[in-house]
């Protein structure tokens, strides 16, 4: 394992994003796909209050125009730089946000255009997991988005053993058919027990694991060790089960501290077998059974809706693996950075140390985030980008909706942005960041990205909200 390196202290020691998950109240959902996929979002108070979401209708914002499912128009207007800087001027001020870096740019803008509004936005800032918006995008170039991470069962070194191979799937569960785990139609274990016993037709006495797909130590060297038993993240290996979690239904929960050892027994159980020990399958072995994760899309969605970093770590193995390079923490990192490249995406001053962003080592730009969302977002641009990134904007978490926005936009000024905001979260000591598209009141989708630095996440995370939450109610054009 390499070096071990606790985060530094902030204001508030140890923070972590830990969002709480809950089931979206269906019209905000409703509101926020129609607002990005082709339909007003529900931006009007009294619209929300007659469907018992946000504020009174008497409650002191703009006017806006009265909500209709009908497509947003291309010929929105389109804020105007003064505008913006003097909707921003007070909610980008707050003290609270120590070090700010933005950007909000137009959805529909080419590549490389001038945004509407920024501030320092090629500065190199402690991200958070906004990283997991650079490992969605280069595992979406990278890969098919419909392939499929198989976990395999071989023969073993003898008749009664059979070796359980890893194939970087974190969704694998001993849950049986029926059961959820927190992963969305995961690979479960029962299944490839079946096949096994079919295609054996002996008792197996021996189960034996092989991880060896993934290379490197198991934790990053800049990751705290105690992240592992409060349930941020699990030792990276590439046979687990649930992403490593001790309860396949709890997001985050603690986690094993050997996770193939762990899915070995739950196979080892299904077959009946009494051994479980670690090993090497035979290089082109016949299969006995195997099984499938969700699409790579679907992983995604998942990865940027809980923020579950287990799964954007082995997105970014993934990533490494489809680009020949070493699938490890720094091989991962090179190669995600090299995708984004290849795609003309600006890397300069990017560091990357995981692809989760649980490293306070990392270091992004409010611009190279920006960059992505809008490739995510555009209409008009190539369309292989929009075909490939789509699942980033489907996977952003709805603003008091749920993710890890479901208790975020709540006081003040940010109940606005409840319904019609989407954005990645991302918070460390020290660190807060906010990423994503918002409709603003005559339609137009802006894309916008924020960073803070230097304060206490509890101090910062609402002041980004306010921010997100004016470019809801603005049109921004004087």
């Amino acid at each position: 394992m390499g070096r071990r390196h606790r985060r530094p202290s902030g204001p508030i020691g140890g923070w972590r994003e830990r969002g709480t998950r809950r089931v979206a109240v269906i019209a905000v959902v409703v509101a926020v796909l129609a607002g990005l996929f082709g339909a007003a979002a529900l931006a009007s108070p009294t619209a929300r209050a007659q469907l018992g979401i946000g504020p009174p209708a008497a409650s002191a914002y703009p006017p806006v125009p009265i909500p209709e499912l009908s497509p947003l128009a291309p010929t929105a207007p389109v804020p105007t730089q003064a505008g913006l800087s003097k909707a921003l001027s007070g909610p980008a001020s707050a003290p609270e946000l120590g070090n700010l870096s933005g950007v909000v740019l137009d959805s529909t803008a080419a590549r490389g255009s001038a945004p509407l509004w920024q501030r320092g936005p090629d500065e190199a800032m402690v991200p958070g997991s906004v990283t997991k918006l650079l490992t969605a995008a280069a595992a979406l170039l990278s890969l098919n988005p419909t392939d499929r991470l198989a976990t395999k069962v071989v023969p073993g070194p003898t008749p009664d053993s059979v070796v359980l191979v890893g194939g970087g799937d974190p969704s694998l569960t001993a849950l049986p058919v029926g059961k959820n785990s927190v992963y969305p139609e995961p690979a479960r274990i029962d299944e490839l027990a079946e096949q096994v016993k079919k295609a054996v037709g002996r008792p197996i006495s021996t189960v034996y694991t092989d991880a060896s797909l993934w290379t490197g130590p198991e934790l990053a060297r800049s990751w705290d060790p105690a992240d592992v038993g409060t349930g941020d993240v699990a030792p990276m290996s590439a046979l687990m089960l649930d992403g490593g979690r001790t309860d396949p239904t709890i997001q985050d929960g603690p986690r094993s501290d050997d996770p193939a050892a762990a899915a070995g027994q739950a196979l080892a159980d299904a077959l009946g077998a009494e051994e479980v020990e670690p090993g090497r399958a035979v290089p082109n072995s016949p299969t006995l059974g195997s099984v499938a994760s969700p699409p790579i899309a679907s992983l995604i969605e998942y990865m940027l809706t809980a923020s579950d970093n287990v799964t954007a770590e082995a997105m970014a193995r993934q990533v490494a693996i489809s680009r020949q390079g070493d699938p490890s923490f720094d091989g991962a990192a090179k190669e995600t950075s090299a995708a984004l490249s290849q795609a003309g995406y600006a890397t300069s001053g990017l560091v990357l140390n995981d692809g989760s962003g649980l490293s306070p080592d990392n270091r992004i730009s409010t611009s190279l985030l920006g960059s992505v969302l809008a490739s995510a977002s555009a209409v008009s641009q190539n369309p292989n980008d929009v075909q490939y990134l789509r699942p980033i904007l489907t996977g952003l978490p709805v603003a008091g909706g749920g993710g890890t926005l479901a208790d975020r936009f709540t006081d003040g000024r940010a109940i606005a942005g409840r319904g019609v905001v989407r954005a990645k979260t991302g918070t460390l000591s020290g660190a807060s960041s906010l990423a994503g598209v918002v409709s603003d009141v005559d339609g137009r989708l802006l894309v916008f990205a924020f960073i803070s630095n230097g304060t206490s996440p509890a101090d910062a995370r609402p002041k980004l909200d306010v921010i997100a939450a004016a470019l809801s109610r603005c049109g921004c054009r004087g």
